[in-house]
């Protein structure tokens, strides 16, 4: 055999066992890929309105931030007076609560009662340990996070962040 022949056989070989190795690699189709729940803005903005509405009520001046599941901003609102700290405080509450599916009331006293997990304050530089963030499930699933800042308390903040949850039939933990 010529040794033009054999590198055609050998090439031909390869770039068959490529194709073939390759076809089993990648997704047959657009049904295999996953399927995620989105936050809808119409949602987001009822989420927010109810707990700033909520915190009006109960003489509170804060800003309401509804996140989605990457713990992207969908929508935010600040109640007139709420202070401009408020708007971050408000945001990174909702980015915490959506990143790590927890509450930050709950987060709080977690690090507190284990020094070791203090770090978790650290991870980066939109987490916020502070209560007033709830992550949003629906129908299970994680689908976002609400975070309120601005009440005396951060007993305060969940209960209007509660109530942000409640007007669109999320909860904060997810069903069992």
């Amino acid at each position: 055999m010529s040794q033009t022949l054999l590198r055609r056989i050998v090439s031909a070989t390869g770039l068959l066992t490529l194709t073939l190795g390759l076809g089993h690699a990648l997704p047959v189709g657009a049904d295999e890929l996953p399927k995620e729940s989105v936050l809808p803005l119409a949602l987001a903005t009822t989420a927010a309105t109810a707990a700033v509405e909520q915190c009006r009520a109960d003489g509170y001046r804060v800003t309401a931030a509804v996140v989605d599941r990457q713990g992207l901003l969908r929508a935010q609102l600040r109640a007139d007076g709420a202070g401009p700290h408020t708007l971050d405080s408000s945001r990174k509450k909702a980015y915490t609560a959506a990143s790590l599916r927890r509450t930050t009331s709950d987060l709080a006293e977690l690090i507190a009662k284990v020094p070791s997990l203090q770090a978790l304050r650290d991870m980066n530089q939109e987490i916020l340990m502070l209560g007033g963030g709830l992550p949003a499930f629906i129908n299970g699933e994680l689908v976002g996070a609400i975070g309120v800042g601005g009440a005396p308390g951060t007993q305060f903040d969940d209960a209007c962040a509660q109530k942000g949850l409640d007007a669109v039939g999320a909860t904060a933990k997810p069903a069992s």
